[in-house]
């Protein structure tokens, strides 16, 4: 008898407006239990609460609509807090990076704080557009996470407990392969339609993207279905093939280009012959993967600075600046 599959846990992100100060002390519960949740060791679980806790400071005292996006990595068994606002942004940057700088009357570790205690922070500001920050933390001496190039954010529905949207990414043989879920409609019964195709996608993620594709549809007959879009990179290029309402594109300094949908259909409903498109993928170029709780009008008009966002950034402000909160809401980015 062969070994059991090991399935990475799902991604599911804690959203947190900060439109009080009390959402600091709620972030800086859900960051420490997140933490130890993931089994971070001595007081790494503190130390996020911290950085939760500083960001949150950092919103609720300087910018407007502020939001937190609480969450596991990816890859490995890191954690994350994203941040974003719409404005003022900070016209000092490097200064506010500083350990112990601070613009109120307050002591203010703030972002000096984070920087110095996260594993790895990105930070981008944009004067009268705001701020857009990742901070991710991993155990000291352990390989860091492969996550670089990625960024994600999963949301549910406003009034929804669980997701019926799930993503996941696995690095096999075959090449790194993304796969971002919807479960037709949202709540309880969506939820479990997505769990279904993403423990199928962890069976074999190595295998073929129709025979991946083939294999969810079998894993979805008795649930209501989903639209499913697979996304594996290659060497200049990435092949892509999808069901249902997942859009895929690639994005450089310059333009969003190669938008694709998937094939009509339901993925364990009513699914044609899975087709496989292949996209030029250029070093440094990005693609991005969301379901159709990201308003797609995104992609029309985008101003410059978006275009030049890291991963964990562009998904962040898809999730803070395009999302459409009666659904759920997943984008996931990778960069080549």
């Amino acid at each position: 008898m062969g070994q059991p599959v090991t399935q990475p846990a799902p991604l599911t992100t804690t959203h947190i407006r900060v439109d009080h100060y009390s959402a600091v002390h709620l972030a800086a519960q859900t960051a420490r239990s997140l933490a130890q949740d993931r089994q971070l060791p001595g007081p790494l679980p503190e130390h996020f609460a911290v950085i939760a806790s500083e960001l949150g400071s950092n919103l609720a005292k300087h910018a407007t609509d502020g939001a937190l996006f609480v969450q596991p990595m990816l890859l490995g068994d890191g954690v994350e807090v994203l941040a974003a606002d719409r404005g003022p942004g900070m016209p000092e940057l490097e200064r506010c990076l500083t350990d112990g700088y601070s613009t109120t009357a307050t002591l203010g570790a703030g972002l000096g704080s984070v920087s110095r205690i996260a594993s790895d922070f990105t930070i981008r500001t944009q004067e009268g557009t705001g701020t857009l920050a990742c901070a991710r933390l991993w155990a000291p001496g352990s390989p860091p996470p492969s996550a670089a190039g990625t960024g994600t954010v999963c949301l549910p529905a406003d009034g929804e407990e669980v997701s019926g949207d799930a993503c996941a990414l696995r690095d096999t043989p075959a090449g790194r392969t993304a796969i971002v879920i919807d479960g037709l409609g949202h709540g309880p019964s969506a939820a479990e339609a997505a769990q279904s195709a993403l423990r199928s996608f962890h069976r074999a993620p190595e295998a073929p993207l129709p025979d991946l594709l083939h294999g969810i549809h079998r894993a979805l007959r008795r649930t209501r279905g989903a639209a499913v879009g697979l996304l594996r990179l290659h060497p200049h290029r990435a092949e892509y093939c999808g069901v249902g309402n997942v859009r895929v594109l690639v994005v450089t300094g310059q333009s969003v280009h190669h938008r694709h949908t998937g094939q009509p259909g339901i993925v364990g409903l009513r699914m044609p012959p899975p087709q496989v498109r292949s996209l030029p993928l250029e070093p440094g170029t990005t693609a991005v993967l969301h379901s159709d709780g990201i308003d797609h009008r995104w992609t029309h008009s985008p101003p410059p600075h978006l275009l030049h966002l890291p991963p964990p950034l562009l998904a962040t402000a898809l999730a803070h600046g395009h999302r459409l909160t009666r659904d759920d809401a997943t984008a996931l980015v990778l960069t080549h």
